[in-house]
């Protein structure tokens, strides 16, 4: 479908695609295999200025647009989900300084973000507190002019190798989910330490990892928005990032189902290729129908954010968990179409199904997902 690109996001989808097929699918089963960061194509990008997409023109980027940062995740995507969330969690914990940040903190650290000089991560999971985010335990207690942190962070896209995070720990536990506050803090500070790398089942080539804080002391001027906004901070800002992981979750399908389709061009069974067979042809076209459904929703809802339409939690849970679904139905099937040959790692289309499945699961889960959108819609329906 044509989606009247403008001129500037036909560059930036174009631009997004030579990288994705020039660079990435090239290396893209290295990575799954080594699960080394892709510092090389981490460079790549940000030489091409594609970390500028999101970020406001007077700190270095080219204005902020959620649908240009759609575009150019799903088209890493299409060729590794892993190295395509190393550069969209950098966004993820780019948002919230974006959202909530003071001048003087965006002019601090958004330049080197939107140069890809630095990366981010957002750090809100805990072990205790994944679905339910008002349940962490991280503490920071106010001493003088500082807030000393301590407490862990798991599960943490780019730990590790990020240098900024934003950080939601509890200054007031008394006050439950408004008691959470939002800081910036750096890679090096004193008493902030990583855990161990996951080995995880996909996205392998992005790092994932344990935030340590002992007693680690953090500049009051490092506190994002005002103290008791932590939880408004991470819901606002998942708002903003869950259509970034829909196109995740968007460019998996769309490369699993050309993979399945070029192959099932190529197989041959009772001397005939198998793209002639009814079942597989109704298979085909079904996977194409969900994966154009997916793009319409999700490339609406960030429309809807970039003209400036502030309540979009219900269209942006319904792009995440829809686009995520499809995304697992689509690499089921494509690996279907395969068929023994699908479940061999000699064949690229086991690691499209393996990288799938984070994305009905990471910025909360689509459980989560439908419970956001059902409370909106009962609200909506109730006025």
């Amino acid at each position: 479908m044509d989606y009247l690109l403008t001129d500037e996001q036909k560059m930036v989808k174009e631009l997004a695609h030579k990288i994705s097929e020039e660079k990435i699918r090239p290396v893209a089963a290295k990575y799954d295999q080594t699960e080394e960061y892709p510092w090389d194509v981490i460079k790549v990008i940000a030489d091409a200025d594609l970390f500028g997409i999101f970020i406001p023109e007077e700190f270095g980027g080219m204005g902020v647009s959620i649908m240009n940062l759609c575009l150019a995740t799903e088209e890493f995507s299409r060729a590794c989900a892993g190295i395509a969330v190393c550069y969209a969690a950098s966004a993820l914990g780019t948002i919230p300084i974006i959202l909530f940040g003071s001048d003087k903190q965006k002019k601090r650290y958004l330049p080197d973000l939107s140069k890809g000089k630095k990366l981010a991560a957002f750090a809100v999971t805990e072990p205790e507190a994944g679905s339910d985010a008002s349940a962490i335990k991280t503490t920071a207690r106010k001493e003088g002019n500082y807030y000393v942190l301590n407490g862990l962070k798991h599960f943490i896209t780019n730990g590790g190798d990020a240098e900024v995070y934003v950080v939601i720990a509890m200054t007031d536990k008394s006050k439950g989910a408004r008691g959470a506050s939002a800081f910036i803090l750096e890679k090096g500070m004193p008493g902030f330490s990583f855990g161990k790398k996951e080995e995880k089942l996909g996205i392998r080539a992005s790092s994932t990892r344990e935030l340590i804080f002992t007693d680690c002391r953090v500049p009051e001027e490092n506190l994002l928005g005002r103290e008791g906004m932590g939880f408004i901070i991470t819901m606002k800002t998942f708002d903003m990032s869950r259509p970034g992981v829909a196109a995740q979750a968007l460019g998996i399908a769309q490369g699993a189902l050309e993979l399945a389709v070029k192959y099932a061009k190529q197989r041959h069974q009772f001397d005939r290729p198998i793209s002639s067979f009814q079942g597989i042809q109704w298979m085909l076209a079904d996977m194409a129908t969900e994966i154009e459904a997916a793009r319409a929703l999700v490339y609406a809802t960030a429309r809807m954010i970039d003209a400036g339409i502030k309540d979009i939690a219900k269209e942006s849970a319904m792009a995440k968990m829809y686009a995520s679904d499809v995304a697992m139905r689509v690499a089921v099937d494509a690996l279907q179409i395969f068929g023994g040959y699908g479940y061999m790692r000699d064949y690229p289309i086991e690691k499209y199904l393996r990288d799938a499945k984070i994305t009905q699961i990471y910025e909360g889960t689509n459980q989560i997902q439908r419970n956001i959108i059902a409370l909106h819609l009962i609200k909506e329906i109730a006025k």
